[in-house]
């Protein structure tokens, strides 16, 4: 009897152990399978940009879908939105990466312009991201309906000018560009009217003003958009204007890069026509790049990057005016960087750029 209790408890205790083991053996499995599941799953990401039709909105969303399609990352992108706010929400880890002009951080790390409330802190928050790759949004130009009559730049004189959104970057660049070639100030020699990028095709057609002032691309949906109430044109900012001392000295601040972009690779057919000496189109050049956090992990950054890079033809293929962006550019003078500005690029983006054969100036990295 005692036996059989015994051989009984044996076998007991046997299939017991033989549970756990099976359970521990499954557990195993378990987490194996969830690492592989969590290795192999997209991150998800928020990033901020401007409206659809420009530079900005085409190459976040466009990294949007490669990334997706590279099993990555799922990009959120939320559109419209003014960048001088972006830039605060993401160097306050509140989303994760943004289209951003290279002044902007500029200002917030002075203290200066739109940031001037944040005095101090300001540096603090713009050490906060990282650049992953750099590209131009055009440059800045006036055009107008030819029932306008503007025909120089001169000619805005007690006229109403769209010039930016409100406390954004494009407003203190257009601003510039306006007093640069014409010595004008807004209040005093014309009217400016601000508005977020969201309202601008309505501005555009509907008559509440005489011209615009804002970054061109080659071509710009934004000209074509006004073609829909008439003739457009286009005025280049005068050639002994762009090449004076003076203006040439505003391409040593943050961002500010030259443009030059010939007649016949403008892209545009009839309907539209260019004032300009010698058929080239000149502007103040606005640099922007796209930030991260500067927490973004090394692979993540370098992977962003590197899908980036990959598939810049395909980027190239996907707007007329994507060829003319600077795309690639990695020179930082030409791409905005370095000199006062002190924007570097994430230490991803670095080693992404450097094995696909670019060089990347020290004072960028």
């Amino acid at each position: 009897m005692n036996s059989i209790t015994i051989q009984g408890t044996n076998i007991y205790i046997w299939r017991n152990l033989m549970k756990k083991i099976q359970n521990y053996i499954f557990t195993i499995f378990l987490i194996m399978g969830l690492s592989s599941i969590t290795a192999n799953a997209q991150v998800n990401l928020s990033a901020h940009t401007a409206s659809p039709g420009g530079v900005p909105h085409l190459t976040i969303m466009h990294l949007s879908d490669v990334l997706g399609e590279a099993g990555i990352a799922n990009l959120q992108v939320t559109e419209g939105q003014t960048l001088t706010n972006s830039l605060m929400t993401l160097a306050e880890g509140k989303i994760d990466m943004s289209a951003m002009p290279i002044i902007l951080p500029f200002l917030l790390d002075k203290g200066r312009g739109p940031f001037a409330k944040q005095g101090d802190k300001g540096a603090e928050l713009a050490a906060n991201v990282r650049a992953l790759y750099p590209y131009n949004a055009g440059g800045f130009g006036l055009f107008a309906l030819e029932s306008a009559n503007i025909k120089s730049w001169k000619d805005i004189k007690g006229k109403t000018i769209f010039n930016g959104p409100p406390r954004g970057a494009a407003l203190v660049n257009a601003r510039q560009a306006i007093v640069l070639a014409t010595g004008y100030k807004e209040g005093e020699d014309y009217k400016g009217v601000q508005a977020n990028w969201g309202q601008l095709s309505n501005i555009l057609v509907d008559g509440s003003v005489d011209g615009v002032v804002i970054p061109l691309t080659s071509p710009s949906g934004r000209v074509t958009v006004m073609q829909s109430a008439g003739d457009v044109r286009i005025i280049s900012t005068p050639k002994d204007i762009f090449e004076s001392e003076a203006y040439q000295k505003v391409f040593n601040a943050p961002g500010n890069i030259p443009l030059e972009v010939k007649w016949e690779d403008m892209g545009y057919s009839e309907g539209v026509s260019m004032v300009s000496e010698d058929g080239v189109f000149r502007g103040l050049g606005t640099a922007f790049v796209e930030l991260v956090h500067k927490d973004m992990s090394f692979d993540l950054a370098k992977a962003i990057t590197a899908t980036h890079i990959a598939t810049l033809d395909k980027l190239k293929a996907k707007s007329p005016f994507a060829p003319n962006i600077g795309l690639g550019q990695m020179d930082a003078r030409k791409a905005g960087l370095c000199g006062p500005s002190k924007v570097k690029y994430h230490a991803g983006a670095v080693a992404a750029w450097e094995e696909a054969g670019y060089k990347i100036a020290d004072c960028a990295k």
